[in-house]
C-alpha cells in the first residue's frame, strides 16, 4: 500500500458540509459531549462546525508541534505543546479532540494521550482518515467521515496554494 499521497484532492464547501453531516450522525449518536478541542490550525473550521452543531460551549484549541529532522524515526519525535487547556478545564470531561486529517496520526493521539493524563476521557475525530500513512496500525480515530489515500486540499488552504500544500514531507499533516 502507498504511503506517500499519489494524488491530491480539492475539496469544496459543499464537500465539507457533507462530511460535517456524516460525521453529526456518529456522534450524536455516540452521545453528548462535555466540550471540544481544536486542534490548530486544521482543526479549527471542522472544531467551529461541529460545535455550533452539537451546541458544545466548552471549546478548548490545543497546539502541538513536533521537532524536524526525525522523519526516518516518526515515533521518536516527543511532541511539543505550544498550547493546551489547564488540567482542570479537562478533568472528567467527555471531550472530543477535532482535526481535519488523521495522517500519521501523531497529533491527535499526543493531544489524546495528554487530554487522558489530565484527567479527560478523550475522542478522536477528523474529517479524513488515511489508513495508508498511519504510524499507529492499532490505533485510529474513533470518528472520521472518509477514508483517503490522496493529499486533502480544504477550501480554507486554497489562499495557501496548492502546491505549497503538498510540498512539504509526507508528515506535515499529521
Amino acid at each position: 500500500m502507498p504511503k506517500d499521497p499519489l494524488r491530491r484532492e480539492l475539496l469544496t464547501w459543499e464537500d465539507v458540509d457533507m462530511l460535517i453531516d456524516i460525521l453529526l450522525g456518529q456522534l450524536r449518536e455516540a452521545g453528548p459531549f462535555d466540550g471540544l478541542i481544536m486542534i490548530t490550525r486544521g482543526g479549527i473550521i471542522p472544531g467551529g462546525m461541529l460545535c455550533e452543531a452539537l451546541d458544545i460551549q466548552h471549546v478548548l484549541t490545543a497546539a502541538v508541534r513536533f521537532a524536524p529532522g526525525l522523519e526516518d524515526q516518526p515515533l521518536a519525535a516527543w511532541p511539543e505543546f505550544l498550547q493546551f487547556p489547564a488540567d482542570d478545564l479537562i478533568e472528567g470531561r467527555r471531550l472530543l479532540i477535532v482535526d481535519d486529517v488523521w495522517g500519521s496520526g501523531r497529533t491527535s493521539t499526543a493531544v489524546s494521550g495528554r487530554v487522558e493524563a489530565g484527567g479527560g476521557l478523550p475522542s478522536t475525530c477528523v474529517l479524513h482518515f488515511n489508513p495508508y500513512r498511519t504510524l499507529f496500525k492499532k490505533t485510529q480515530p474513533d470518528y472520521y467521515a472518509a477514508v483517503t489515500d490522496a493529499w486533502i486540499v480544504y477550501p480554507w488552504e486554497i489562499d495557501r496554494g496548492t502546491d505549497n500544500i503538498a510540498a512539504g514531507p509526507p508528515g506535515v499533516h499529521n
